[in-house]
Order: C-alpha cells, then sequence, then structure tokens
C-alpha cells in the first residue's frame, strides 16, 4: 500500500462502537474524493463494523491491518 498517499488520519484507539464510525463518517467529509482516510482503531468489533458500514455507504476500504491490537483501516472517498 505504499503508493497509496493518506489525506487525514483519524484516531480512534480506545472508543467503542458506534463512536469509531460516527468519527470516520464526519472525516471522512473532510477530504476529496479519490482521497485515502486512515482510521486506527483498538476496538475489535471495528472489524465488522467498518466492513459492513464501506459497504453501505459505497466507499472503498482498501486497505485493513493489525499490529499490536490496533487495527489499522484505509478507507478511500468515493463519493
Amino acid at each position: 500500500m505504499s503508493d497509496i498517499k493518506i489525506a487525514k488520519t483519524l484516531d480512534a484507539k480506545h472508543l467503542s462502537c458506534p463512536l469509531p464510525i460516527l468519527k470516520t463518517r464526519k472525516a471522512i467529509a473532510e477530504i476529496e474524493i479519490g482521497e485515502f482516510l486512515e482510521v486506527l482503531s483498538t476496538d475489535p468489533g471495528s472489524v465488522a463494523d467498518f466492513k459492513a458500514w464501506t459497504n453501505s455507504t459505497g466507499h472503498e476500504l482498501a486497505d485493513r491491518s493489525i499490529e499490536n491490537e490496533i487495527y489499522r483501516y484505509i478507507i478511500k472517498r468515493t463519493k
């Protein structure tokens, strides 16, 4: 994913559902279409939440990883 340029990073660590999704919805509106939002979360439930949210909104979940119990999502704004 080295070719992806992150436009904005959202630190949603230590927040529980639905806060990471609510903050992501606000943050993605602050970047341009085609740009990438990085979201960091410590909530294990966020895996299913972000998959469902990107499916329902049409934004693209470009990458997902976990390291040291921190979930990292790269979301491309598509509209």
